[in-house]
């Protein structure tokens, strides 16, 4: 795709964990208007997608494997640790990250509930695009390279668990790995040691081990991107390629061990940058695109494809100009593109709402009601690695980031709706759990630590639900 197509260096997803991006790159709006806060909260399941529109307007839709965009999905665990993330504890709610080699250099098909995805897709371009009269638009939903469950951590498991098998992992350069910098933990972030403690990633780990996860991580890429070559083969052996536009992206990224942590929920690269291919009939070929773009340019995106009409509300801006090369000035009627783009997080695993807007070089993260936690400014230029916290050193750059992201969303306005919600949410499940209520909490995916002093933990709960605004 990147040889015979363009590739966006700076596309970033909107909310950094599955349902929340989903729903934005669905609906084209950011999170804090659809207000999908958490796995658990996505879109409404009757909420008009650009799906819908294409639909609508005469074209054959059809979708194969992970939507997860809609509302009331993921396990309770998931839901608890984002709706009491304001509580005063701190518990490991995740597996300790490890690898697990499979199977032996034979063994392609590791992820097996995508590879059926995939064949299910290609015989569907084989058998029935092939046929179809009408324009056609497929989605296909992988689930990798997002770690396996970890099912040593018990019954409510997390994800911790880089799989693949010889014939992947040997793909893999290890001297090309690079070993990431860590802050020591007491010099860490605030928000960087609650997240990196519940994902249990404070302990001491070696630089093999290290290397290892991110070697696995990937190996697990390297699958995917066989996927794809699987869709691409497909549409070229049935002469679809030359008049079919292949996007192709991901919801958020994955880290690997950067800044000790795994997973996303993070707005530091590795979890909030997202690769963005595009190949096909009006799109240069191998064209590399540094203005920033996010999931929301996706709904736009596809209705200017398909010459539908682009509704005025939309948070998102078509990528079609910057895919055809053509000036800022012949952009659409709206006005130009923005030159920043919006990140938000309100979910498990970060103890407090945080928003990032990314410009040219920098990249502003602030969290809660603006002032009662410590923001973070990186100039990516200088510091791709995000090591340096320069927020102090530059206060005008820090004011005037902070001045457009306002203008763009009252931030302490949303994270303090988010509490409330947080709150809301909580006490309707204590409710209907009654006299379950106890065991039910303490066996959830923090069931480790929980267990060890449940009264205190208990309390602590009692102690935020009692808080007042």
């Amino acid at each position: 795709m990147k040889t015979y197509g363009t590739v966006f260096l700076n596309a970033y997803t909107n909310s950094p964990i599955c349902c929340p991006s989903r729903a934005a790159m669905w609906s084209g709006l950011f999170t804090h208007l659809t207000e999908s806060w958490n796995n658990f909260k996505g879109l409404d399941p009757d909420y008009v997608t650009w799906m819908d529109l294409m639909k609508k307007h005469g074209y054959h839709t059809q979708k194969y494997g992970k939507l997860d965009y809609t509302s009331g999905h993921h396990s309770v665990s998931n839901r608890v640790e984002a709706w009491t993330r304001d509580v005063d504890f701190l518990l490991r709610q995740e597996g300790r990250p490890m690898v697990n080699l499979t199977g032996d250099r034979k063994r392609v098909r590791v992820m097996e509930a995508d590879w059926r995805n995939t064949d299910e897709a290609v015989n569907w371009i084989k058998e029935e695009a092939i046929n179809l009269t009408q324009p056609f638009v497929l989605y296909l939903g992988l689930n990798l390279p997002h770690p396996y469950p970890s099912p040593y951590a018990g019954e409510n498991f997390g994800s911790s668990t880089f799989l693949t098998s010889p014939y992947w992992l040997e793909k893999v350069t290890y001297e090309a790995i690079k070993i990431p910098k860590w802050s020591s933990l007491s010099e860490m972030h605030p928000i960087d040691y609650y997240s990196s403690y519940t994902k249990n990633c404070t302990g001491e780990f070696t630089k093999q081990e290290v290397r290892n996860i991110r070697a696995f991580y990937y190996a697990m890429c390297a699958e995917t991107d066989a996927m794809l070559g699987e869709i691409i083969s497909a549409l070229r052996d049935t002469g679809l390629l030359k008049k079919t536009i292949v996007i192709f992206t991901a919801d958020h990224g994955e880290l690997a061990m950067e800044h000790r942590q795994f997973y996303k929920m993070s707005m530091y690269e590795g979890s909030s940058h997202v690769p963005l291919l595009v190949l096909g009939p009006g799109v240069k070929e191998q064209q590399q695109i540094s203005n920033v773009v996010s999931l929301v340019d996706i709904y736009p995106t596809m209705l200017d494809i398909a010459r539908i009409p682009v509704p005025q509300n939309l948070s998102g801006y078509s990528l079609i100009p910057l895919l055809r090369g053509k000036a800022e000035n012949e952009l659409s009627p709206r006005g130009p593109r923005p030159s920043w783009v919006l990140s938000e997080f309100h979910g498990c695993n970060v103890n407090a709402s945080t928003y990032m807007l990314r410009t040219d070089k920098w990249k502003y993260i602030t969290y809660s009601d603006g002032h009662s936690v410590l923001p973070q400014l990186f100039d990516l230029s200088d510091d791709p690695d995000e090591l340096t916290n320069v927020a102090v050193k530059f206060p005008v750059i820090v004011h005037s980031l902070d001045k457009i992201l306002r203008s763009i969303v009252n931030y302490p306005k949303v994270s303090s709706s988010v509490q409330e919600y947080n709150k809301r949410q909580f006490i309707s499940w204590k409710q209907s759990l009654g006299q379950n209520y106890s065991n039910v909490i303490a066996n959830l995916r923090w069931h480790q630590d929980w267990l060890k002093e449940p009264k205190k933990y208990e309390n602590a709960i009692n102690k935020w639900l009692s808080q007042s605004k």
